[in-house]
């Protein structure tokens, strides 16, 4: 499977700017998954996050896009999962430092916070930013293996 196939899952919330989305990276010749929903009728963010881990584990997408009003909760939801490193992003320099540092490959957005264009610019980005690897890989993986919560004293 190539990095050109996108998972994209919104609630309610975020249908609009999905929609505006899905056709801006089929305009780039990205190969789009539409995980939902489809219509405007309130539907809970935590199941369209949970759509976009299932869709990296599955191997139908390699990244993906979660969409909700604020682009917080479906991002919690997302990153439930050890595979998901997934981001809240306002703007292109937090896009482009969740891929060089993090590796992320899952970006989150507010469709009642963050402007259209601004919006295409940060996916833009965050898809064409590789990981820099080097000093960041030993964290990245810890965040995939987190340890046992420590006990406070």
């Amino acid at each position: 499977m190539s990095d050109d196939v996108i998972a994209l899952a919104s609630d309610h919330a975020g249908l609009a700017l999905k929609t505006t989305l899905i056709d801006e990276l089929k305009r780039l010749g990205h190969v789009v998954v539409d995980l939902g929903t489809h219509s405007g009728a309130s539907v809970d963010y935590p199941d369209y996050g949970y759509r976009i881990a299932a869709a990296l584990a599955d191997g139908k997408a390699d990244r993906g896009v979660a969409i909700c009003g604020s682009g917080i909760g479906i991002c919690i939801a997302a990153n439930r999962f050890a595979w998901v490193r997934a981001v809240n992003c306002h703007d292109v320099t937090s896009a482009r430092l969740s891929r060089e540092h993090n590796d992320a490959n899952v970006i989150a957005f507010g469709e009642r916070v963050i402007g259209v264009e601004v919006a295409k610019e940060a996916l833009r980005v965050f898809l064409q930013t590789p990981f820099a690897g080097d000093r960041h890989v030993a964290r990245v993986n810890k965040l995939g293996a987190p340890p046992k919560i420590p006990s406070v004293s």
